[in-house]
């Protein structure tokens, strides 16, 4: 038996120094118009409501795995500028989580994604038959986690 904090259920993290100062990243983050510059598995995402980014915002999420394409639903659970973005992605049970720590002249990005409630029937079903297997798919989540930090951290330094 799998315990929760073991494969597909672990939480992933990824982290990097910038240097660049919070706000720079911020700016850079929360222009959604551009996270898929940065994530190697989101093709698209769209506000589903007005109000811009806020809590309780709605995003649908369009992604895609080699020719596997799929979407999925967020909602905004946490903003705090310039320090911690959260949503929550329903149809896997899976919160993604960007906090910024000032340190010294830049900000430390920590990019984590726990999953508190589990992952999804949905996920568990869906997982296996086009995205290779749960285990296997939050390595490659985890290895493009590290990814997206690493282009963010070169947009925000450039």
């Amino acid at each position: 038996m799998t315990r929760p904090q073991e494969g597909a259920q672990r939480e992933l993290r990824a982290e990097a120094y910038v240097a660049a100062p919070p706000d720079r990243v911020w700016a850079l983050l929360t222009d959604f118009s551009r996270m898929p510059d940065w994530s190697p598995e989101l093709v698209r995402m769209v506000p589903l409501k007005g109000g811009g980014l806020r809590v309780g915002q709605w995003y649908l999420g369009i992604n895609r795995r080699k020719a596997v394409v799929w979407p999925t639903r967020s909602v905004v659970a946490e903003v705090v500028p310039g320090r911690r973005l959260t949503w929550d992605t329903t149809s896997s049970g899976a919160r993604w989580i960007w906090e910024l720590v000032p340190e010294g002249d830049g900000t430390r990005v920590v990019h984590r994604r726990p999953v508190p409630t589990g992952i999804t029937g949905m996920s568990k079903a869906f997982a296996p038959l086009f995205l290779g297997g749960s285990e296997g798919h939050a390595d490659e989540l985890e290895a493009g986690m590290a990814r997206t930090v690493a282009r963010l951290k070169a947009a925000a330094e450039a």
